[in-house]
């Protein structure tokens, strides 16, 4: 099961990244209205995945606060998902290209899945 938890997670992470690489040529600053434009973008992405990384150290060995991490992962997927449909549905012109909407719908499935898997486990 930790394999399968650590798969999962470097999976979700990955995706993830691949978004905010997206994010980036799509100018999501504008569409969240982010201040600073792409430098503090760029400031949040460090932070995010300096936290993520930290998190995949502690699901890497099991440790204490693993679970914490991976519904912490799987909730920042599933909100990618639906804020971003969100903003398709309401008209924005970002995002709409195929590969961007595949990746958002495997962020979501894997999110889910990730979640039940973690509800499942007895991580730490």
């Amino acid at each position: 099961m930790k394999n399968y938890l650590t798969k999962l997670y470097v999976i979700n992470f990955t995706l993830l990244i691949t978004h905010e690489i997206d994010s980036a040529f799509w100018h999501e600053w504008n569409l969240f209205g982010i201040p600073g434009g792409i430098q503090v973008f760029l400031i949040l992405n460090l932070i995010l995945i300096a936290v993520f990384l930290f998190g995949l150290e502690k699901v890497i060995k099991w440790e204490r606060g693993a679970k914490t991490f991976s519904y912490l992962l799987s909730a920042s997927g599933i909100f990618a998902f639906s804020i971003h449909m969100l903003f398709i549905i309401l008209g924005n012109p970002e995002f709409r290209l195929p590969v961007s909407i595949i990746i958002l719908l495997l962020i979501l499935i894997v999110s889910v899945i990730q979640i039940l898997a973690v509800y499942r486990s007895n991580y730490p």
